[in-house]
């Protein structure tokens, strides 16, 4: 499922029980949902979502790996990653 699958989702859902609610609307709040857990990331805050999740900034130390074509050490500088970990109530419905 992608994005635009997601908002169709949400436009249904209120379709269903009579609201009236556009595709671009459902679009837009799709995007604001995922534009603030971005944003709050980008600050270094964690986004934790009741039953199903926590968003998290982890900080990956500099290392030395190795290019798979040549063999040739490179160095992969210090970087911030972005994680999920997932919550006991999604572990439990994807079981």
């Amino acid at each position: 499922m992608n994005k635009v699958e997601l908002a169709q989702k949400l436009w249904e859902l209120h379709s269903k029980k009579g609201v009236e609610v556009s595709k671009k609307h459902a679009e837009e709040v799709v995007d604001f949902v995922f534009d603030t857990i971005a944003d709050a990331m980008k600050k270094g805050d964690e986004v934790s979502i009741a039953g199903f999740g926590s968003f998290i900034v982890k900080n990956r130390k500099a290392r030395t790996a190795r290019n798979p074509r040549t063999g040739a050490a490179v160095n992969v500088p210090a970087m911030k990653v972005p994680k999920f970990r997932a919550g006991k109530g999604l572990k439990d419905t994807v079981k």
